[in-house]
């Protein structure tokens, strides 16, 4: 029982730093902010995900387009677009580009493949988007339809816009892209969403 009691203090120290990085922000702007307030930073993913891929699912929110002309990271189980561009193409004036829609077939596509791990509601699910809003949107969903570990990359696969500087205005900040961790071009037919042969 002494010796329980010894290695007690250890096993809780190293059970909360594989979770200490997922935890509430509240300095990141409002649209990256979840219900849950579980969030991590691309590279904290990578390290998490390199020591938890059997019990977590990690999944590319980004539209196909994106994917397949951006690439994506080569650890993800699934593209899952959490928005897609409208069926007709309606042009977003505000925006100045492309209308985004939600995609019905988000939650029950996310559910199937945690079902194919073997995964539940209460199994960690980071979300990953461009910059991490549409992946706090996603996690959003998710918790309301009683998911309970829905992690949002909030830094995205492309990163923040730099706000001054010769880059001003683009993605050069952070990132998983910028921050060269494992990504590529050429996409898993496996875990892209709805391929038809």
């Amino acid at each position: 029982m002494k010796r329980l009691f010894t290695l007690l203090p250890i096993i809780s120290i190293i059970f909360a730093s594989a979770f200490a990085f997922a935890i509430s922000n509240p300095e990141l702007p409002k649209k990256k902010q979840t219900k849950l307030g579980l969030y991590m930073t691309s590279q904290q993913a990578l390290h998490y995900i390199n020591r938890n891929a059997v019990s977590s699912l990690f999944v590319d929110v980004r539209s196909r387009a994106e994917i397949n002309f951006l690439g994506a990271p080569t650890l993800i189980d699934a593209n899952i677009p959490y928005m897609e561009l409208s069926e007709w193409y309606t042009w977003n004036k505000k925006r100045s580009s492309f209308k985004l829609e939600v995609n019905s077939d988000f939650a029950a596509e996310v559910a199937r493949r945690l079902k194919e791990k073997g995964m539940g509601k209460s199994d960690t699910i980071i979300l990953m988007c461009r910059s991490g809003s549409r992946s706090s949107k996603a996690a959003d969903l998710l918790a309301s339809l009683g998911y309970t570990r829905v992690i949002s990359v909030i830094d995205g696969f492309e990163g923040d816009k730099a706000k001054e500087g010769p880059m001003k205005g683009q993605r050069v900040v952070n990132g998983w892209k910028n921050n060269g961790l494992p990504w590529s071009y050429k996409l898993d037919q496996a875990k892209m969403y709805k391929i038809e042969s």
